[in-house]
């Protein structure tokens, strides 16, 4: 997707994405990281916030689940939560599933909080309240491990979802086009790998409304690191289909999961 600053016409591009990909066939579709709004004025977004109950792409996405009869992973929405003392937002993902229901929520843990130079800083922290659990679901025969964006570059976390049970990974993101042509790829792959998991990852992509630019790129990678399906730098509607066989398989060749280890924390030694 290429989410502009009105919730509305982003809501409307997301019932016709989830309409078409009922119609191809999806059991699932994902959706990219602040699906419903990608703004980074602030005061200007602060206006179209809304709480869970009134977020109208939250809404949306419920009732196209409901009938087309279809699983939805909402990459994540800005979230109002009141009452509030320091008044931020959360960057909440969700699960939905074919009857409409909400069965997963997920507060992005880690936020985006660099220095990209050029006189790029980000700063998600300043309005954003981060998550503190992990969070794994089932779908259909499958076990999700959500995750969003920034998160990628911290693989405890995928780690801690694959120990539970995760055998796919989503990734919704919205990645910066200079680290998206340096990271995006690898360390999708590399989360794949290591974890024998497929990773599904859903990305803003474009120019967007707020003046910012994403780097797209949607993929999914399969358990051994091969890339299934990338969707280059322009936005709509990719389809990929995941056997799950091959988890299992790769988790035997290489067990990398079973063979996994807790340890001390180091120590300096002189």
């Amino acid at each position: 997707m290429c989410s502009g600053i009105v919730p509305e016409e982003n809501a409307s591009q997301l019932r016709s994405l989830i309409a078409d990909a009922a119609a191809g066939g999806a059991e699932i579709i994902f959706t990219p990281e602040m699906t419903g709004l990608l703004d980074r004025d602030r005061s200007r977004a602060a206006h179209a916030i809304r709480s869970e109950s009134d977020d109208i792409v939250l809404s949306a996405a419920r009732t196209e689940a409901r009938k087309h009869g279809i699983w939805v992973q909402l990459g994540s929405l800005a979230i109002k939560l009141s009452p509030r003392p320091d008044q931020k937002w959360l960057n909440r993902s969700y699960l939905i599933n074919p009857d409409g229901d909400i069965v997963a929520r997920y507060d992005k843990i880690h936020l985006f909080d660099v220095n990209l130079g050029a006189n790029e800083t980000t700063r998600e922290s300043a309005a954003y309240a981060g998550g503190d659990q992990a969070v794994i679901a089932p779908v259909s025969k499958a076990t999700l491990g959500l995750s969003i964006c920034y998160d990628l570059r911290f693989s405890r976390l995928y780690e801690a979802l694959t120990n539970a049970g995760a055998d796919i990974l989503s990734v919704p993101a919205a990645f910066t086009v200079p680290t998206g042509k340096a990271h995006w790829e690898i360390l999708l792959r590399a989360r794949a790998i290591e974890a024998g998991a497929y990773v599904v990852a859903a990305a803003q992509c474009g120019e967007h409304e707020d003046g910012r630019s994403t780097y797209g790129h949607s993929m999914v990678v399969d358990p051994w690191g091969q890339i299934l399906l990338d969707m280059g730098d322009g936005n709509g509607l990719g389809f990929c289909d995941l056997d799950l066989t091959k988890v299992k398989e790769v988790r035997s060749r290489v067990p990398a999961v079973a063979n996994r280890k807790n340890f001390r924390e180091p120590v300096s030694r002189s």
